[in-house]
């Protein structure tokens, strides 16, 4: 059975809306700005990754593809943003070198989405 990337995405975007909204007003008297910082970057590319796989995930309803792009943006976007929501939470720091390995996810997904779309 494929994944379905477009409920997927769907799912995720209203998770990062979610999380969004915690760290604009539950988060803003506990947290300094700095790591509020932090918190609104993971929930903006969180956001762009589940935009990412809706798409693919459309785009993959109407072609026969490779789920390759809808997992690794999964995995980019978690990789990325959880790591930046446990540092912003106090987490140690060393686990800020998981952030750019997340990053190479996202870049990874959005360009084997664009390769998809262009040999399909």
């Amino acid at each position: 059975m494929r994944p379905n990337f477009t409920s997927l995405g769907a799912v995720a975007a209203a998770f990062g809306i979610g999380m969004g909204a915690f760290g604009a007003h539950g988060l803003r008297e506990v947290l300094a700005p700095a790591e509020l910082s932090l918190w609104d970057t993971a929930t903006r590319y969180w956001l762009i990754g589940s935009l990412g796989m809706l798409l693919f995930g459309l785009f993959q309803s109407k072609r026969e593809v490779s789920a390759a792009p809808g997992w690794l943006l999964l995995a980019g976007s978690l990789l990325f943003s959880a790591s930046l929501y446990a540092l912003a939470l106090g987490a140690p720091r060393v686990l800020g070198a998981v952030t750019p390995f997340g990053g190479l996810g996202l870049m990874a997904g959005f360009l084997s989405f664009a390769w998809c779309a262009r040999h399909r």
